[in-house]
């Protein structure tokens, strides 16, 4: 057994998270495929005995402490041949002491929460402790990218210490201090790039290394702590996207080339919840959706965009709408470009609002409601118009196209980027609008493969996964112009659809990243995998 050094650290949590915007940085790292990589079964079982000892004091949302004492095991390569193991490597925290009470983690739920941030590498090869896992902007090397927990969560109050954006650690903080093991993978991201100028981390790359992770646990059963069938996944912004995503595309034999190159372990990659925010997701009809939501709010500068585009980018919306055919939650009907605006207003805005309005005191809401007048407030219930709220929320926080920039310069180019081609456009909308020059009129071949690998929405419409998750927590802020509010909602909409459990709400007025609910989120995991204190081995 490893050396079990005794560290103590002290977490404060609020009850409000927001995670930071994925900087686009440089193209720092240069990695090669690892020298030693090896495809032996051996290399890929977990040492149960690997474990340093550990002391956090953690705040819940109650703002009562809790004293946790937990085992840790640093960085695990979780493929026997990896690219690059600096972040094909998950970390792994399971409580055995909570406020001096022993406790077993043996059939504890697993949250699985990764750090990624605008689709950018993240690594947990540095990490000293649970929360440690974070994107690495840039593409910058490990060692100075991710910020452990112990400094940014004293510095950001509100609980998120990944600077870059990615999950945010009030929910590995809160789960831990639950009783639930909490496993915090890394994954390559868009920038990375070898020696020889090839980039390595973009699609599929982020999601194949997390189907890999989730193969790693679940062939480890019995020597990994946690209940390996009862993995939830998290994720915010590019990260909620490949949270959903995992959930969605469960045991996909669509992924089965690309885990048999990494020598992924042989056993199943379903997780059993998903929990999603602000999920940047559909890519391929992302700009469409985009301008529909936010094609008449001006840019921060004050400046229109480019109606012309905004108009011809709606009317794709409205066609891909209508061909997905799905019906609203609480019997609302067929979803429309028509009557989708009142379909948010009535499904998630007015009740966003009341429950905004409701938690403050009545001298607070009178302030509120007379710097927004266009609230009514009647009988407890707000109410108002869709145009409205879009004027309330304000400027956009995007140009147009939002995703497939004529001009290659979204983050979103980069991920469909290849070989040691840095960008390149994956609509046609995009391609045939190219304003560098540089690129053909058409998206490359491979592309179609590589949407479909990246959506949730294909496993869920074009080929229905029977192994899908069946419980999903999806959350938005109500200011969030990162993406379309329609993209959450139509995931929900066709999960729901499905048969399957959805928890979504828009958290009103917050920006992208918001994650005001915790609390609320760690007792949902108990709820829905059953996780019962009075049973053998949980907390008493």
């Amino acid at each position: 057994m490893k050396h079990r050094a005794v560290k103590r650290r002290t977490v404060v949590l609020g009850i409000g998270a927001t995670a930071g915007v994925a900087a686009v940085g440089g193209i720092a790292l240069s990695a090669q495929a690892s020298s030693s990589s090896s495809s032996s079964s051996d290399s890929l079982t977990f040492d149960p005995d690997g474990f340093s000892k550990l002391t956090k004091t953690i705040t819940d949302t109650e703002g009562t402490e809790h004293e946790v004492t937990y085992h840790f095991w640093k960085a695990i390569t979780y493929v026997a041949d990896p690219v690059d193991a600096a972040y094909q490597s998950l970390i792994v925290s399971a409580p055995v002491e909570i406020d001096g009470t022993a406790v077993d983690p043996t059939n504890a739920p697993i949250l699985l929460a990764n750090s990624i941030g605008g689709y950018m590498p993240a690594s947990v090869a540095d990490a000293t402790e649970v929360g440690g896992g974070g994107s690495a902007a840039g593409g910058t090397p490990p060692s100075g990218a991710a910020p452990s927990s112990s400094s940014s969560a004293a510095a950001n109050a509100n609980g998120n210490t990944n600077a870059t954006g990615g999950a945010t650690s009030s929910n590995q903080l809160l789960a831990l201090a639950a009783g639930y093991v909490v496993i915090e993978p890394g994954a390559r991201g868009r920038t990375l790039k070898n020696s020889d100028g090839e980039y390595y981390g973009t699609a599929p790359a982020a999601i194949v290394d997390l189907k890999a992770a989730v193969r790693y646990i679940r062939a480890n059963k019995g020597l990994i702590p946690g209940d390996t069938d009862r993995i939830v996944s998290a994720g915010t912004s590019a990260g909620g996207a490949l949270s959903s995503l995992l959930g969605a595309s469960g045991d996909s034999p669509v992924y089965d080339e690309y885990l048999k190159e990494l020598g992924a372990a042989d056993a199943s990659d379903a997780v059993f919840a998903v929990g999603a925010w602000c999920p940047i997701t559909d890519l391929e009809h992302a700009d469409g959706a985009y301008e529909w939501n936010w094609g008449t709010n001006d840019l921060a500068t004050g400046k229109q965009v480019d109606q012309s585009v905004s108009k011809d980018l709606k009317a794709r919306f409205a066609e891909y709408q209508a061909g997905l055919k799905l019906r609203g939650l609480n019997r609302f009907g067929p979803l429309t470009a028509r009557n989708y605006d009142d379909y948010l207003v009535e499904q998630y805005l007015q009740p966003s609002a009341t429950r905004y309005l409701a938690a403050l005191s009545d001298s607070d809401r009178e302030t509120y409601l007379a710097k927004n007048t266009f609230i009514t407030w009647s009988d407890g219930r707000a109410t108002f118009a869709w145009d409205d709220f879009l004027t309330h929320v304000g400027a956009r926080k995007k140009d147009t196209p939002a995703f497939d920039a004529f001009d290659l310069s979204a983050g979103e180019n980069n991920e469909f980027g290849a070989g040691t081609t840095e960008t390149r456009h994956f609509t046609a909308y995009g391609a045939k609008n190219d304003s560098t020059g540089l690129a053909t009129k058409r998206v490359a071949a491979d592309i179609p493969e590589k949407l479909n690998l990246m959506n949730p929405m294909f496993h869920l419409v074009e080929k229905v996964n029977d192994r899908r998750s069946k419980h999903w927590w999806i959350r938005l802020g109500t200011s969030d112009s990162d993406t379309s509010h329609v993209i959450s909602a139509n995931l929900a909409a066709r999960l729901d659809n499905l048969g399957d459990d959805v928890n979504h709400l828009y958290y009103w007025d917050e920006g992208h990243g918001a994650n005001t609910d915790p609390g609320d989120f760690i007792t949902w995991i108990a709820s829905v995998t059953g996780y019962d204190k009075g049973k053998k081995g949980k907390r008493n």
